[in-house]
């Protein structure tokens, strides 16, 4: 069963997602809220587990 066993090593390896806080690379980052664009939709925010924790003003957004 060599299919399953690399199943479970990709679902325990997380990609890197990008943080729109501290702009960087993370392993936690994920989706928080949108921000409006002047055209188009929306974009959707990620932020990682610390700038989370410090209340997401890393860029002095809030």
């Amino acid at each position: 069963m060599a299919t399953e066993a690399g199943a479970a090593d990709a679902a325990l390896t997380l990609p890197d997602q990008w943080c729109h806080w501290h702009a960087g690379l993370s392993q936690t980052a994920c989706p928080i809220r949108f921000a409006d664009r002047q055209s188009g939709p929306p974009v959707l925010l990620y932020a990682c587990m610390p700038c989370r924790v410090r209340g997401l003003d890393v860029r002095g957004q809030q």
